[in-house]
């Protein structure tokens, strides 16, 4: 018995791209691109990386010209998208930067990209994002 294997074409539109559900649609999660859709957001992610510890929000707040506040808020947020892991000891709460689970985000996400990309073999080849 021989099998036929269809080839899974490219949607030819934007709309029907829109329709179709693939692994592209599953890695851009907006609640995790609004953490680094904020300047101040990006300078707290690459001080914490840098300094590759957890850190307490004063330490963070010291490093900035944003009020403590702003930057606990600002903290937290990137807490909730996953970025960063909050700790609490006592009453200070340390935040680290999440490193495996972001960089395996970000590879995941730029594999699904590199999927659809015509000029690597991608959607024009047959495949779809």
């Amino acid at each position: 018995m021989m099998t036929q294997i269809r080839k899974q074409r490219s949607p030819a539109t934007p709309k029907q791209a829109a329709a179709f559900r693939g692994p592209l649609d599953n890695l851009l999660d907006p609640v995790f691109f609004k953490a680094f859709s904020d300047p101040t957001r990006i300078a707290l992610i690459g001080c914490i990386a840098k300094c590759g510890r957890g850190c307490s929000v004063g330490e963070v707040a010291e490093s900035c010209s944003v009020d403590f506040s702003v930057v606990s808020r600002h903290l937290a947020l990137l807490a909730r998208s996953g970025v960063l892991e909050a700790t609490k000891e006592g009453r200070t709460v340390f935040y680290r930067v999440r490193y495996s689970e972001l960089c395996r985000s970000l590879r995941s996400l730029a594999d699904a990209l590199d999927e659809c990309c015509p000029a690597k073999g991608g959607a024009s080849d047959g495949k779809c994002c």
